[in-house]
């Protein structure tokens, strides 16, 4: 499962976190504008906006997970079983495979207006990218710097909603998951005070106990609770290191740690990867499971004129600073 979450200080963040029990060894990658997207069913893109993200590539395609393009607007896929639902090739449509629909998005729009216009002609098309790699469930969310959306491929349709808080887990639907806020609207970042009865004198015996009743086991519709609750009511600098620290301080509140979810057969589901991109500068940061250290990669120190794609291995190595 994954969370993944906008924040705003002096410059926009998007970023998330992926949470599998396995990795495909995925990269940094930055697609430059002159790299032709092949795609299966609409015709190729061989000119568009440069991309940044944390990626699989396969066949010299790069299957993002989440990125941002050069122009702010920034996606991400997380895991949506049972309630995806992509269809049938439909005539008169743009079929867009789930692989394909970030780099789609992101190479030619750069903001939400911009992509609520190419969704109205949409379909997302049950296609695979091979036999080995089946298409995944998806939903997913997109941001530009100053509002969010949520997509998902359902029964019922492809569902576009505004998303007022900028977070986006797992199963249930979008719908499902912003109404269950109400049942926490007692929530508070304030110390208690004494509603139960006037007859008892009940008074505070910790800080932080106007957040009791906060979720906080690992499932997504808890997540999406804590996340917002955290990301909501978060305060931070607004310079780059106060910025970032705080966007994965926000991520930490929903982070999943070996042994906690049994996946079976010894596997445990983990954060793999926690990413922040700042949208205004095109940065990419990212800490792993095992290296908790901020590695930034700034796609603006490439040559995004290129054809070729450019690939980061990840650090996930633990890096310690020794005082002494």
């Amino acid at each position: 499962m994954c969370t993944a979450v906008t924040y705003k200080t002096k410059d926009h963040y998007f970023g998330r976190n992926l949470d599998l029990e396995y990795s495909y060894n995925e990269t940094v990658t930055i697609t430059p504008r002159n790299y032709e997207f092949k795609f299966r069913k609409v015709e190729n893109i061989k000119n568009h906006y440069a991309i940044i993200g944390m990626a699989y590539v396969a066949s010299n395609f790069p299957l993002y997970y989440d990125a941002i393009n050069e122009k702010g607007l920034g996606m991400a896929g997380l895991n949506f079983p049972e309630n995806a639902d992509y269809k049938e090739i439909e005539n008169g449509k743009n079929n867009i495979a789930p692989f394909e629909f970030i780099p789609y998005i992101l190479s030619q729009c750069a903001n939400i207006e911009e992509v609520k216009k190419l969704l109205q002609n949409i379909n997302i098309a049950r296609i695979n990218f091979s036999e080995e790699l089946p298409a995944s469930p998806l939903h997913w969310i997109i941001a530009d710097k100053e509002k969010s959306i949520t997509v998902e491929s359902i029964k019922d349709g492809l569902k576009i909603y505004d998303n007022p808080v900028g977070i986006l887990t797992n199963n249930p639907t979008f719908d499902i998951q912003l109404f269950n806020l109400n049942n926490y609207m007692y929530l508070s970042t304030e110390q208690t005070v004494n509603n139960f009865s006037k007859e008892l004198n009940l008074s505070p015996y910790s800080r932080g106990m106007g957040a009791m009743g906060m979720p906080g086991d690992l499932s997504s519709m808890s997540r999406f609770v804590k996340a917002t609750f955290t990301k909501m009511n978060s305060k931070s600098g607004d310079t780059e290191s106060e910025s970032i620290s705080q966007f994965f301080h926000i991520l930490g509140s929903v982070y999943q740690q070996r042994g906690c979810v049994h996946m079976g057969e010894g596997k445990y589901e983990i954060t793999i990867y926690s990413s922040c991109c700042n949208m205004d500068k095109g940065i990419y940061y990212y800490t792993t499971y095992e290296n908790s250290q901020i590695t930034g990669i700034d796609m603006n120190k490439e040559n995004l004129d290129s054809s070729d794609l450019i690939n980061y291995n990840l650090i996930n190595g633990q890096q310690i600073y020794m005082q002494n």
